[in-house]
């Protein structure tokens, strides 16, 4: 008789039919404790302080944390308790399961009576991660009590979560257009948003769809009752912004069709606005800048707009307004804009949180709106790169104090224009570590004359980085210097600002991190790669394991480890990261 035992190591493979099936035991008892009849017993349960203890850790956890089963069933078991508790709605309404209609009919009814939720949980409920139209729904009637300020800043991600809506004609959409139609400034931003859209094969359908109830809704808008077409030229004034930039892209093309020096490029762009395009120097009705719509544009002054030297030749354009001042705006042509568009849009809000709690860290959020998926505006601020400003005055205390020369000052330079510097090196600092900016250099870090520092360019986040061994921090040797030193007071308040900026940021890391989840879908580059990577990468940068005290320990040591980086040292990392900046 053959052994059944085989004399080599073989490895066998063995079909087990059961293995992915639900346990029907285990399907069983949990859809018993689900049952309807099960909640009157469920309702006057309370947890034990073990159970208590639990379920506060779950509450803590970041929008991105799966839940267990276990996690899953003990927030069910209480969800009566937990009615007044507002953190916990959202991590309740993942405990569903939406595909049993009892159990989700159960859910809704507790939904519309839990304690009212905070914004930043509502832009969670918008996410991918909730299909159930009624409790999208009930996102929309919690954004319903922000103010037109507030909705500004998660205009863009409200924008993009219309993806993630089960129709064309959703609550969200009805009530994005009928918020847009009360505030000029909203329609202008979301026409703009929305446009960009359409060239998205895969939800064009949808935006379209969108934009046509939008401009009949513009189209109907009345003054006390009287038809005098007053929507109509509101939509008109916004759809001569498309006709300017449309213009724009047409100067472009014919300035970069012309050979030789960028001299001949600018002389050719002043050559069309005073000849052939003579219309765009004074406009026959004003129109509102794309970039900020409470501004009317009049008209382009050919002799004070100008080409950048580079690749893409973008155009500088001084504006008239309506006031009789100017504005600068900077505009592109074959750039996506849409990731600097979104880093600056979060670098005004954080600087909003920041205010919210009277820190002030003087940052510079520039404006930046796409136009298309390859052509923008930008805002231009007047300024001077690092590495202009250290060609021409050797050290930055040198340039400030051709500014604000102050004898009895710090280094020559007043007092408040160093504090200005230093708050500003701090906040952007943490922002850049947090948003994981990376290919930093000092052609991209941009220099006002009163002292704030502020960074352009970002065409590489959430940890990418085109040159290899990135420092932790972005911070060059010649900021550090202009603070007199790693040893200096000054240098001490940079690294207090810094601690302090980064713990406030930390409190509001579910409002951002749902923010970054609403982009899921965006087609932004170092986005749409890895979305669930990215935002994960996100919520490693908050640290939200340790406490206030923990955190400002550990961003120290990144500050720490990062300014040894920028002098003499012989560790071969440090010397890689010093490198990273030449």
């Amino acid at each position: 008789m053959q052994s059944p035992i085989s004399p080599c190591n073989e490895l066998v493979v063995v079909w087990d039919p059961e293995v992915g099936r639900q346990n029907p035991c285990e399907n069983k008892q949990l859809k018993l404790a689900r049952s309807v009849t099960r909640g009157m017993i469920d309702r006057d349960m309370k947890p034990s302080a073990n159970e208590r203890k639990e379920i506060q850790k779950i509450l803590k956890y970041p929008p991105t944390r799966n839940l267990s089963g276990e996690e899953r069933q003990l927030l069910w078991k209480f969800r009566f308790s937990l009615m007044s508790e507002r953190r916990a709605l959202t991590k309740f309404l993942r405990c569903v399961d939406w595909s049993d209609a009892q159990e989700a009919k159960q859910a809704v009814d507790l939904m519309r009576r839990w304690a009212k939720i905070d914004i930043a949980d509502a832009l969670e409920l918008l996410s991918p991660l909730f299909e159930s139209e009624e409790v999208r729904a009930y996102a929309v009637t919690v954004l319903e009590r922000a103010e037109d300020e507030e909705l500004h800043c998660y205009l863009l991600q409200l924008v993009q979560a219309l993806r993630f809506e089960r129709s064309d004609k959703s609550r969200l959409a009805f009530f994005l257009v009928l918020r847009a139609v009360q505030n000029f400034d909203l329609a202008s931003f979301l026409r703009w948003y929305i446009t960009v859209e359409l060239s998205d094969p895969s939800y064009a359908k949808r935006f379209y769809s969108i934009y046509e109830i939008f401009e009949d809704s513009m189209m109907k808008i009345t003054v006390n009752g009287r038809e005098d077409c007053v929507g109509e030229k509101m939509w008109q004034s916004l759809v001569r912004q498309t006709e300017l930039t449309a213009q724009l892209c047409t100067i472009m093309r014919d300035v970069k069709n012309v050979r030789g020096s960028t001299q001949k490029k600018i002389d050719k762009l002043r050559q069309l606005l005073s000849g052939l395009l003579s219309e765009l120097t004074y406009f026959d009705e004003p129109i509102p800048l794309p970039l900020d719509p409470t501004i009317l544009i009049t008209g382009i002054i050919p002799g004070e707009s100008s080409i950048f030297k580079s690749a893409l030749h973008p155009l500088r354009l001084t504006f008239r307004t309506g006031g009789g001042a100017k504005c600068k705006v900077i505009f592109k042509k074959g750039d996506d804009l849409r990731q600097d568009q979104l880093v600056v849009q979060l670098v005004s809000l954080m600087d909003r949180l920041l205010k919210s709690v009277n820190l002030d860290l003087h940052l510079t959020p520039y404006r930046v709106l796409a136009t298309a998926q390859d052509e923008g505006l930008v805002e231009f601020i007047p300024s001077k790169s690092l590495a202009q400003v250290l060609s021409e005055h050797k050290t930055i205390v040198g340039y400030l104090q051709q500014f604000h020369p102050d004898e009895a000052g710090p280094f020559g330079i007043s007092a408040t224009c160093l504090e200005t510097f230093v708050k500003s090196c701090a906040g952007y600092c943490v922002i850049m570590y947090i948003l994981g900016v990376g290919d930093r250099h000092l052609d991209n870090l941009l220099l006002r004359d009163d002292g704030r520092l502020f960074h352009v360019d970002f065409g590489f986040i959430l940890g990418r980085d085109p040159k290899p061994f990135p420092p932790p921090m972005k911070l060059c040797k010649e900021m550090v210097e202009a603070m007199g030193g790693a040893e200096s007071q000054h240098y001490g308040r940079f690294k207090s600002y810094c601690c302090e900026a980064y713990n406030i940021l930390r409190k509001s890391s579910n409002l951002i991190l749902n923010l970054f989840h609403l982009m899921a879908g965006a087609n932004i580059p170092d986005i749409a790669s890895d979305p669930e990577k990215g935002i994960l990468k996100l919520q490693e940068k908050f640290r939200l394991d340790l406490d206030d005290e923990e955190a400002v320990q550990f961003f120290q040591s990144l500050i720490n480890d990062s300014v040894s980086a920028l002098f003499p040292q012989m560790v071969e990392t440090i010397h890689r990261w010093a490198q990273y900046w030449r």
